[in-house]
């Protein structure tokens, strides 16, 4: 028996084990504190903008490590974290107020390594340090904007059916409907039941006027809802995004509140401001008979409002809403048959129908798409609530050169503009506007002593193991720790490589995972000495205590690894953290304690004529 490896086997155990380290080095390098700067409102980051920002911090000597223009965002690192903090000051003062410009903190690795895919290991918000925002959906603005959207519905339906109505009225307790008399309100009534199934018909007349009440049903009201928190948080995400945040977390908690977290985000207020802002599109009608000269110095027709359009030019729309971004289902930036940039728009069942009935009154006008946003003014209501300041801009006016369905497309924007329009219409309304009702902050500094507890615990760990196996097991034990420091090497580079996120809990799983993964070399050796004291040569008992151990092995590995997989699918936060970390340490330790282990044994005593082994 010569207990030898094949070629392909040494090799294939050397090129993991390469991959392993390779992926690992990025750790090593640490972060450059760095500024980042967001385009909002229309604006775009270009190199000429990279340009003026170095030659202003080269203007302040403030010393630029490297400024990187990517993904429509500029990137700029600074030698000193003592200038971190002057430069954002710098860039803000310079910039509009189009740009968003945060605090951020920048893998160092160098350049050679992240063109080859190398990347450090994302840290939680418990190890990085960074903010937990609690937001709450204003779940009654929704159902009121609903509401709103019914009456002008049920407006529109009564006068297509040529039901006479003397009134069409939100009310506290739903929408009022009030007609002439009783055979214009049952013509109503079997109308709007049959063609309004989300809605609770009653009639609620008095003895002077024939009244019905329309209230939304349960199982629509509970839609209203889920729909209001699912595109919240779509659009939070979007928002994220401009922070440049590695690993944010967005999650749902209860009926109508949403967990974000933000590891490594220093600038929490201008995080608060960006998050806390709400969005909604509306369609308008231009007023062509407007004299805007006029409406600019004050005399606005009656019916009509002034807004300004993103480029300072202003124009006069109508106040009738023809549509919300509610019903926007999809919106993609696409080419005519010209190829000219235009937004592909797509709505539900209920707005192209409503959006057919208004355009075909307005082919060959101009319309316009009004974007609205709320932002946090850092006031409060009497009753608590944060107090809103509202930032309306005119977007995008095309004409109607058809009436138009539930499918139908904006032209007259040049190439930037309608990738943007289509971003803006995909995630940029919300149904209702959110509050952020809780804000907590961890410093850099509680989640550096975070790191500092959990990597002391990991050492001291590892350090007696390592003391235990060498002692025991002699040479033996000399090889196991090998594949242990290998081990951990091949755990920091796969979740460097997948772009885990590695948390507290996680550090917890990766000390477990020591544990685990010298019980495997424990049981081999263990059953290599047993074949040794029942008088077998020294390469049987090599070929035995590895062969025979394994189904031991790979029985309770298995096992735990189901275990950590049922936690990461039904666990969240710190328990999924941890499940991630078990799972890669089961699986690189199985590779190390068993393969990697026989790999090198093979090498040095495989072949051999030996009557001892160092065991």
């Amino acid at each position: 028996m010569l207990n030898k490896y094949p070629m392909w086997k040494n090799i294939m155990v050397v090129l993991f084990a390469a991959i392993g380290l390779f992926y690992a080095m990025p750790n090593l390098y640490g972060e450059d504190p760095a500024v980042q700067v967001v385009a909002t409102r229309g604006a775009k980051v270009t190199d000429t903008t990279l340009a003026n920002v170095n030659e202003l911090l080269q203007k302040n000597g403030i010393e630029v490590k490297r400024s990187e223009l990517a993904n429509g965002q500029l990137l700029v690192r600074v030698a000193h974290a003592d200038d971190q903090l002057k430069a954002k000051e710098l860039i803000t003062d310079n910039l509009s107020d189009k740009y968003t410009v945060a605090l951020n903190l920048a893998p160092a690795t160098p350049e050679w390594l992240e063109s080859m895919g190398g990347s450090p290991m994302k840290l939680g918000l418990d190890l990085r340090g960074g903010v937990h925002f609690l937001m709450e959906v204003d779940m009654k603005e929704a159902i009121r904007k609903m509401e709103q959207s019914q009456v002008a519905e049920f407006r529109t339906q009564l006068r297509q059916e040529k039901i006479r109505y003397s009134g069409v009225r939100l009310k506290p307790r739903g929408v009022e409907i009030k007609f002439r008399n009783e055979e214009m309100l049952s013509k109503a009534e079997f109308f709007l039941k049959r063609t309004n199934n989300d809605m609770v018909f009653t009639d609620v007349s008095t003895d002077t006027q024939p009244m019905l009440l329309g209230v939304m049903s349960e199982n629509f009201l509970r839609q209203v809802r889920e729909d209001a928190i699912s595109q919240n948080m779509t659009t939070i995400r979007n928002r994220v995004n401009e922070l440049g945040v590695t690993e944010p977390l967005v999650q749902r908690q209860g009926t109508n509140r949403i967990i974000v977290e933000l590891p490594g985000v220093q600038d929490t207020a201008r995080a608060k401001e960006i998050l806390g802002a709400t969005a909604s599109i509306e369609f308008r009608m231009v007023d062509e008979k407007a004299d805007v000269n006029a409406a600019v110095a004050g005399r606005v027709p009656a019916g009509s409002v002034l807004y300004k359009r993103r480029t300072g030019q202003p124009v006069v729309l109508k106040k009738k809403v023809m549509l919300t971004g509610n019903h926007i289902t999809d919106a993609q930036p696409s080419f005519d048959e010209y190829s000219r940039p235009q937004v592909s728009i797509g709505l539900d069942a209920k707005g192209g129908t409503i959006f057919s009935q208004v355009t075909r009154k307005n082919v060959n006008k101009p319309m316009a798409t009004l974007f609205i946003e709320y932002k946090d003014s850092g006031k409060r209501n009497p009753d608590g609530t944060v107090k809103l300041k509202k930032i309306e801009e005119v977007i995008s006016v095309a004409t109607i050169n058809e009436p138009l369905g539930r499918k139908f497309v904006i032209n007259g924007l040049g190439l930037e503009e309608a990738q943007d329009l289509a971003l803006l219409l995909r995630a940029g309304a919300l149904i209702a506007p959110v509050t952020i009702v809780e804000e907590r902050t961890i410093g850099p500094s509680l989640g550096q002593e975070n790191i500092d507890n959990g990597l002391q615990a990991m050492l001291w760990g590892t350090a007696i193991v390592l003391i235990f196996m060498l002692i025991y097991y002699r040479a033996f034990g000399f090889i196991a720790n090998l594949a242990l420091g290998l081990n951990l090497v091949m755990v920091v580079g796969v979740m460097s490589m997948l772009g885990a996120v590695l948390t507290l809990p996680g550090i917890a799983g990766m000390v477990l995972t020591i544990g685990m993964a010298v019980d495997g070399n424990v049981l081999i050796y263990e059953r290599i000495r047993e074949e040794l004291r029942a008088g077998r040569s020294v390469q049987q008992a090599i070929s035995e205590g590895y062969g025979n151990a394994f189904s031991t092995i790979a029985d309770a590995n298995i096992t735990t690894f189901l275990t950590a997989l049922i936690l990461f699918a039904i666990g969240t936060g710190a328990v999924k953290g941890f499940a991630v970390t078990l799972m890669i340490g089961i699986a690189t330790s199985m590779f190390t304690a068993i393969v990697g282990t026989r790999s090198i044994v093979n090498a040095i005593w495989g072949g051999k004529r030996q009557k001892t082994l160092s065991i």
